[in-house]
């Protein structure tokens, strides 16, 4: 038996909806061996659906819905605490097929010199609604937002989340000083799609025109404020970096409870984990081979999807992306979460990328 101090606990920071019975098919795959592609919002029709459901009555109350987790998942073996893992060696099935992937820099708004690329993103499965943390990317088609592959498809029913909406730097109150942009496409690994692989619990969303809601003539009308880059800026994106070879800081809006039963967080603000080294880790149950962890972060359910940043400028509030917050941990086995990982940022996870930067979506949806 594992004793208690030993005793590594893995908590997923998603959804219930990862707790439904089995596989029931897989997402609809790209050409490319790895991306699976899957339509959210694609017309003008369909934005203005979602955009109805998040009216600002319904934007205020949406913080005190559940934070995406299902709970504690089982414990990953004495050698996951060693952190001895590494990803697939360059010979591997993954490394052949996708060699190469070239970064991203980092880009600031148009008319700002101060980037807002952080918030949440809200979504619903079934008749219940969540939330999670995300980040806007630089990319060439300005419209693109990272996030936890959890955050926005549920593989156990392989269905895609429906009324995703990304809101940038949000309020407490429900305002939405960045803008409303629904979601367009997921792009994510076909692993994550088919089998909920852990290793590839990340996803870029193409995301639509923004808008904001304005009253007129007694009612709420949606006033577009155009791209998302435009507006808040992108983080870069960096790949490849090996685990203890580089430090980054985690970013999110912690909202659960930790092992002890309290709740210091609750949702409404956007925190950090101090910036510090990473390592290898593994958690056998969930899939999760080449995992990388960062200690000392005691994030709870909420930060799910938010950004982990390399070379964070606190002044302009920028830096580049090389992970997302997918699972926390509970190391010890004491009283508050102490770790939390993301998958490893590697050439397969820019190809991913590639595919949600190379998506068009229509000029005018309002």
């Amino acid at each position: 038996m594992i004793s208690r101090a030993r005793h590594v606990v893995a908590a997923a920071l998603s959804s219930a909806l990862l707790m439904l019975p089995a596989f029931t098919g897989v997402a609809q795959a790209a050409p490319a061996a790895v991306v699976s592609t899957v339509p959210l919002a694609k017309t003008a029709a369909d934005v203005k659906k979602v955009a109805e459901y998040w009216k600002p009555g319904t934007l205020k109350q949406a913080d005190s819905q559940s934070p995406a987790t299902p709970g504690p998942a089982g414990a990953p073996t004495s050698s996951a605490a060693s952190g001895a893992a590494g990803p697939a060696a360059p010979g591997s099935t993954a490394a052949r097929r996708i060699s190469t992937a070239q970064a991203a820099a980092p880009a600031m708004p148009r008319k700002s010199k101060v980037a807002s690329t952080m918030g949440k993103v809200y979504f619903r499965f079934g008749d219940k609604q969540y939330w999670c943390s995300a980040s806007a990317v630089a990319a060439k088609n300005h419209s693109v937002v990272s996030t936890a592959g959890h955050c926005v498809y549920d593989p156990r029913q392989a269905k895609p989340a429906e009324f995703w909406i990304f809101v940038p730097n949000p309020d407490p109150n429900g305002e939405t000083p960045a803008g409303i942009y629904v979601g367009s496409s997921i792009s994510m690994h076909e692993d994550w799609a088919g089998k909920g692989d852990y290793d590839y619990d990340y996803a870029f969303v193409t995301v639509h025109r923004g808008f904001t809601w304005t009253a007129k003539n007694g009612q709420y009308v949606m006033q577009d404020v155009g791209r998302l880059q435009d507006n808040v800026g992108g983080l870069g994106l960096e790949l490849n970096k090996k685990p203890a070879t580089y430090t980054v800081s985690a970013w999110g809006y912690p909202a659960g409870t930790q092992p002890n039963g309290t709740k210091p967080y609750d949702g409404t603000k956007l925190k950090g984990c101090r910036e510090g080294p990473t390592r290898w880790t593994v958690a056998p149950n969930l899939d999760l081979q080449k995992g990388v962890q960062l200690q000392a972060c005691d994030f709870s359910p909420g930060v799910s999807g938010g950004p982990w940043v390399i070379g964070y400028d606190k002044d302009r509030r920028i830096g580049s992306l090389n992970g997302v917050n997918s699972l926390t941990w509970n190391r010890d086995a004491k009283d508050l979460y102490d770790a939390v990982s993301s998958p490893y940022f590697d050439s397969v996870t820019g190809e991913v990328y590639r595919r949600a930067a190379s998506q068009t979506t229509p000029r005018n949806v309002t």
